[in-house]
């Protein structure tokens, strides 16, 4: 009677964890259209240049919906999966040196960047996906827009 027990809790177990995979639909990254903003080049910004741009963050906040938030949740709100990327730059918003401050900022975007083009992978594990090759440097950028309008606190 254990095991009985015991496997169907396991089976269940099992069950939950496949539906909330499947709760998250297609996770095959998806192409943005990018053609209204301004192009950025081939060579990599260290920096965001499309902060507060309207149509960056328009173009942001649908790349973000197809490509982010199945795992880091809706409007940047994580569910428990992926980091709350609201909370991306809360380490920033403390410093009251201007210039400690932009330096913070720079610093974030850079790893933000980083961490999109080449995923996150520990222990052979992937936990994100690398964008690469599949989301050009304009969409990286636009979704970074999107988010700093979603920060939890603000700048």
């Amino acid at each position: 009677m254990k095991t009985l027990a015991r496997h169907l809790v396991l089976g269940g177990v099992a069950l939950m964890a496949a539906t909330a995979v499947l709760a998250h639909g297609d996770v095959t990254p998806q192409a943005v259209d990018t053609k209204e903003l301004p192009p950025l080049g081939e060579q990599w910004r260290a920096e965001n240049p499309y902060r507060q741009h309207a149509t960056a963050i328009k173009i942001g906040t649908s790349a973000y919906n197809q490509n982010c938030a199945r795992c880091h949740g809706l409007e940047a709100i994580s569910g428990g999966i992926a980091p709350d990327l609201r909370k991306l730059d809360n380490d920033c918003v403390a410093l009251k040196d201007a210039a400690k401050k932009a330096a913070c900022v720079k610093e974030i975007d850079d790893y933000y960047a980083g961490s999109v083009r080449r995923g996150k992978v520990r222990n052979g594990a992937v936990y994100m996906p690398p964008f690469e090759g599949i989301l050009n440097q304009e969409a990286v950028w636009s979704i970074k827009a999107y988010l700093e309008t979603r920060r939890e606190k603000p700048l």
